[in-house]
């Protein structure tokens, strides 16, 4: 039987930061895929579905400029070109991660890892049962790291068949822009579609919300300029409806929603897509007799360590937050875990986890917003920029969005979270996180020397406004600028300068 220091089951974006953060303590490694190395974060998730944005993105510019560049504003764009684009993209990335991983023990000048392709189960604490299309085997592991990421989630009443009803495994399918589309669900990944087919010109988009908006865990003011958007691409949002049923017919699809009045409306489009989150796949990964800790929402894990003592789960399959930069960081902090020494780190923390959320324009945000905020009760100095008041955003000919800040409502007004929606958002969110790992406040941003023309000047021009000494006073250009408390359940306005 063949024995390994970690057998890491899934080699999805998690599970390959894991291997080869075990490859640094100089571990023998075996690593188990069954489908395909990579996992969705590439071939069903961030990377194609970003790919899909950026393109989108650039077709919405060349229409939208298409006067001022003397263009045709009244472009086609063919999908299966677009859809290529997508698939090299995609394979760019499988290529480099197999290449780096088939040579790695090379580089090396010894063994450290094997990849075997088949289905994996844990058998007891310390042995994995391989199926391959070679047969069966058992091979032995001092630890055992579940990587098993997730699945789009399907409803039991919607017949999805990833040809006119799909989730997001089944775009790819796709050979041309469907005239129209339904999203059933209003949250990031829906949202995220939305976009993508608005953008390209050539799908009449609906989205079904239970609602009475979008993203309902976003902050209003956020949710507004993300809503304007759509509607101003003609996107139909359904608010405050319930899907009645949803079904295919002449191979289309018809769906009738209820309202909250009470009112019914069929609707017959050429495609749906099922948008309603993701579920963990942990079915068959391990033998029950284990003792493993699951729930509603996955393997149950304190600090990547499940219940039983050598076997860690990180990413999606975890009942922590699903995202590919959040897997990734578990994956490796299980492995210091394991082999690092007992001061090797200190307790996963997720306060300054940054995010970026794919939409019309884009949104970046790290650390609590205020809905958050307010739902925990804590109270919170907040200052907003619109773009308009940024150099940047000017020279590109797009002011649409804010930045916005939120801080501890003391004088040390240490660094809660902050939103970003516009143009660049991504690039403007770093060092805020930086600095609330770090636990600190806003003065170290207040006369750190920003790049110009730049997005992240408006982050500056924000703590200037907290500090009560910003270039542009929020009193004068009250409709571009705000500086407030959320106190006691009510806003107070620190626009006046009688606060610092």
């Amino acid at each position: 039987m063949d024995k390994y220091d970690l057998c890491v089951i899934g080699a999805g974006p998690s599970g390959y930061a894991a291997a080869m953060r075990a490859i640094d303590f100089k571990k023998k490694v075996l690593l188990v895929e069954k489908k395909q190395l990579g996992g969705a974060g590439i071939h069903h998730g961030a990377l194609s579905s970003k790919t899909w944005w950026e393109l989108s993105r650039d077709a919405k510019s060349m229409r939208r400029n298409g006067q001022t560049l003397d263009t045709n504003s009244n472009l086609k764009f063919n999908f299966l070109h677009i859809k290529s684009e997508v698939r090299k993209a995609v394979n760019e990335r499988m290529t480099m991660l197999e290449h780096h991983m088939h040579n790695v023990n090379l580089t090396l000048g010894e063994d450290f890892l094997t990849y075997k392709s088949g289905v994996a189960k844990v058998v007891s604490q310390n042995q994995v049962q391989i199926t391959t299309v070679d047969g069966e085997e058992t091979v032995e592991a001092d630890h055992v790291i579940l990587a098993t990421g997730s699945r789009p989630r399907v409803l039991p009443n919607i017949p999805i068949d990833e040809k006119v009803i799909l989730t997001s495994d089944g775009i790819d399918k796709l050979e041309e822009f469907p005239k129209s589309i339904v999203i059933l669900g209003a949250g990031v990944i829906g949202c995220e579609f939305a976009t993508i087919f608005s953008n390209f010109g050539h799908t009449k988009v609906y989205l079904i919300d239970k609602g009475d908006r979008i993203l309902p865990f976003e902050d209003e003011d956020i949710v507004r300029v993300v809503e304007k958007n759509f509607e101003e691409k003609n996107v139909v949002i359904h608010r405050n409806s319930k899907l009645l049923n949803m079904r295919v017919e002449d191979n289309q699809v018809v769906y009738t929603l209820e309202y909250t009045d009470g009112y019914q409306e069929v609707f017959r489009v050429e495609k749906a897509l099922v948008s309603v989150g993701r579920v963990p796949n942990y079915e068959n990964l391990f033998d029950e007799d284990l003792g493993i800790e699951i729930n509603k929402r996955g393997i149950v894990d304190e600090h990547t360590q499940t219940s039983v003592s050598n076997i860690y789960a990180v990413g999606d399959v975890t009942a922590d937050i699903s995202l590919v930069n959040v897997g990734e960081l578990e994956g490796r902090y299980a492995v210091e875990q394991m082999f690092g020494g007992s001061s090797s780190k200190s307790p996963l923390v997720y306060d300054n986890i940054s995010a970026i959320m794919f939409f019309s324009p884009e949104v970046a945000g790290v650390g609590l917003n205020e809905t958050a905020a307010q739902q925990k009760n804590i109270n919170y100095k907040v200052a907003s920029l619109d773009y308009s008041c940024i150099s940047r955003a000017v020279a590109m000919r797009n002011t649409q969005g804010f930045i916005k800040i939120l801080v501890t409502d003391d004088e040390e007004m240490k660094i809660l979270g902050m939103r970003v929606i516009g143009e660049h958002a991504s690039s403007a969110i770093e060092a805020v996180a930086l600095l609330i790992s770090m636990d600190k406040g806003i003065r170290e941003l207040a006369e750190l020397i920003h790049p110009h023309p730049s997005i992240i000047e408006g982050i500056q021009e924000c703590v200037r406004m907290l500090l009560n000494n910003s270039v542009f006073k929020a009193g004068v250009l009250r409709d571009r600028m705000h500086c407030k408390a959320y106190r006691d359940g009510q806003y107070v306005s620190l626009e006046s300068g009688s606060e610092s």
